[in-house]
């Protein structure tokens, strides 16, 4: 891809993200003027942007809602919810064709009567009172940041408070012996000058009134507010003067060249990132092996051992440094990934014909990239079946005593290491009942294991594959895909999926997943003469019972603990390698289907950081296995997945 496309891309889609964030501002206060202020910066940058490709479509469409942004920060008063919905309109078509450029190189061939419809859409809403203070005179510190936005390099350069002045000369000035331009460039240690139109833009070569000034001209000076002042003495009234702090306006323009704090920034492909992660969990492999070394060392000359240890500690030191930095590299916030979702949800939802209010919290989290960059397909689907299943039609949600848009929320919160995405709406909830008659009419369970269902497991049967309540086949839903395909992949990220619902209240999803993906931290198990890896982040605790402490219950084994009854399951008999014999029951307790489960091994090994690789080949067959591991003695190890295997 042409390098100043890709730069493009990842600008473009920052400025959608950042005028979709206005433009939800103004929805719950439309008279929110630093929204105002900030959409139109974004837009007017965007536009910019825009212009370096052959994208005329997009920049006229952006130049529309620039001009309906412009008036309204000048003349004041709030965006009617018609306009605004205009301008998220016109954003979410932007988007659209940012996609297309991605994918193609160019827009596709209605783009330009999609931009006349969005253009005239725009072009009948006029904001806000108009006073004749407004209609003279824009707000300073705005036309000052456009001046310098037009001109970073002079303000970057300045080590000193810059002027910035606009001047606005009467349109019969030249009846009253004024020469704007000649005023203007009198101006002491003037750096920049722009003559601009009045009105916005230039008129038609036929519309121009030749004895009549439609200009405004705006600069920079070096010299002090004073001085600037006593240039325009003959026309105090005309003139407004600002200053402008040294390199304040380009730290704002510039778009992922420097960071907040004034450093550098150096945009690396996502692969290369990759590869060191590779390269790292080798280096650890490589320390493990020293620990190894250690203890052999240790039976042969304990001052040999001592050496060993020593640089063991300082390779481990070293090693867990290149580990936070390359975590820290690797770590994104969650706001590039959910800046996609409320154009798709606006489009689903106008799709199915349903007003839907979808709401983001939380999403300045950082997650490993990983994470982030897979939790979009599931997500979608969540937000698919919540906007299809969930939401009721306005006059059906009017009737019931709600609003009549449903509302969607996506919540993001951190607990320790691990984040929990929750997702909300307050839409029809999901009736059991229909549940357990979709699972007979799929031929999923018999009827009599369903009746036997509490409500709570009736709800799980949603993962299952191929399950669905819908009637008829949908371009969003009925297939009988989409909610396995959503537990599939948040397992893939070693996550859980829980749901909680009530008829006629609404649905709610709980995610939880590890922040970080680089390393995952393991506990070995022996189950007979093999070994294999288990997630801590699966295990709720580990215990050692007593002989006696397992009891026979119906055709299987339970235990007491902390006052609860759970159920025993042996980790042999589920690999197929054999009961323990040791009346010392070992056992890690775990999650299965929102239960508690005790999973019974021979022997507890150490506990260690391990980069666990997806399982491929015949491996991504095997049922219950999670990835692999390689270990310091060269062997491999595998991760199992305990909740797969108690499914």
């Amino acid at each position: 891809m042409d390098e100043l496309l890709e730069q493009f891309l990842l600008e473009g889609r920052d400025l959608v993200a950042q005028a979709s964030d206005d433009f939800a501002a103004l929805r719950r206060r439309p008279d929110d003027a630093g929204a105002v202020d900030s959409a139109f910066r974004a837009m007017h940058t965007l536009k910019g942007s825009v212009a370096i490709f052959a994208m005329m479509p997009a920049e006229r469409a952006l130049h529309a809602a620039e001009t309906l942004l412009e008036t309204a920060r000048t003349r004041g008063g709030a965006i009617g919810i018609e306009a605004l919905d205009g301008l998220v309109a016109c954003l979410d078509q932007v988007d659209r064709w940012i996609d297309d450029m991605e994918a193609f190189g160019a827009l596709p061939q209605d783009a330009a009567p999609i931009a006349d419809r969005l253009v005239s859409r725009l072009a009948g809403h006029t904001p806000g009172p108009e006073t004749a203070d407004a209609a003279a005179m824009s707000d300073g510190a705005i036309w000052a940041d456009l001046i310098a936005e037009r001109h970073p390099s002079i303000v970057a350069a300045a080590d000193t408070v810059l002027t910035a002045f606009r001047y606005s000369p009467s349109a019969d000035c030249f009846f009253q012996g004024e020469d704007p331009l000649a005023i203007a460039m009198a101006v002491p240690e003037l750096l920049s000058l722009d003559v601009l139109p009045a009105g916005g833009e230039w008129p038609a070569r036929g519309d121009i009134e030749p004895f009549a000034c439609i200009s405004v001209l705006e600069g920079i000076s070096a010299a002090g507010p004073d001085k600037v002042r006593s240039s325009f003495r003959l026309v105090p009234d005309r003139v407004e003067v600002t200053t402008i702090g040294a390199g304040d306006a380009a730290a704002r323009s510039s778009t992922g060249t420097r960071d907040s704090k004034g450093g550098d920034i150096l945009r690396v492909p996502s692969a290369r990132i990759d590869a060191m992660a590779d390269g790292l969990g080798e280096l650890i492999v490589a320390v493990n092996a020293v620990a190894g070394l250690t203890r052999d060392a240790a039976r042969i000359d304990r001052s040999l051992a001592a050496s060993v240890q020593a640089v063991q500690a300082k390779l481990e030191q070293v090693t867990g440094r290149l580990h936070g930095e390359l975590s820290a590299v690797r770590a994104v916030t969650l706001e590039n990934m959910v800046r996609r979702l409320p154009r798709l949800v606006r489009e689903i939802a106008d799709g199915l014909g349903k007003k839907v209010s979808f709401n983001v919290q939380g999403d300045e989290l950082e997650v490993d990239k990983q994470i982030a960059d897979g939790l979009f397909e599931p997500l979608l689907h969540l937000l698919r079946n919540a906007i299809d299943h969930g939401a009721e039609p306005s006059d059906s949600r009017t009737a019931a005593g709600k609003t009549a848009d449903c509302t969607i929320t996506l919540r993001f919160l951190r607990s320790g290491d691990s984040i929990e995405v929750v997702l909300s709406d307050d839409g029809a909830g999901i009736d059991p009942r229909r549940i357990r008659e979709a699972a007979v009419d799929r031929a999923l369970l018999p009827r009599a294991d369903v009746d036997v269902l509490s409500d709570a497991e009736a709800l799980r049967l949603i993962f299952s594959p191929g399950f669905s309540t819908a009637h008829t086949v949908t371009s969003v839903s009925g297939r009988g895909v989409g909610m396995d395909a959503v537990k599939a992949a948040i397992e893939r990220l070693r996550g859980t999926l829980a749901v909680e619902s009530a008829v006629g209240e609404g649905t709610t999803f709980r995610i939880r997943l590890q922040a970080g993906a680089l390393t995952t931290p393991l506990l070995l198990v022996h189950v007979g003469a093999e070994r294999y890896g288990v997630a801590l982040d699966q295990i709720v605790e580990t215990a050692r019972l007593g002989e006696g402490a397992l009891q026979a219950v119906g055709g299987g084994r339970a235990c007491v603990l902390r006052g609860r009854t759970v159920p025993v399951v042996s980790l042999g008999a589920l690999l197929n390698t054999g009961e323990p014999d040791d009346p010392l029951a070992r056992v890690l307790i775990t999650q299965a289907g929102g239960d508690r489960v005790a999973v019974r091994v021979d022997r507890f090994g150490e506990r260690f950081n391990a980069f666990v690789r997806p399982p491929v080949g015949m491996l991504a067959a095997v049922p219950g296995v999670t990835g692999s591991a390689l270990m310091g003695d060269g062997s491999v190890l595998l991760v199992l997945d305990l909740p797969e295997l108690l499914a």
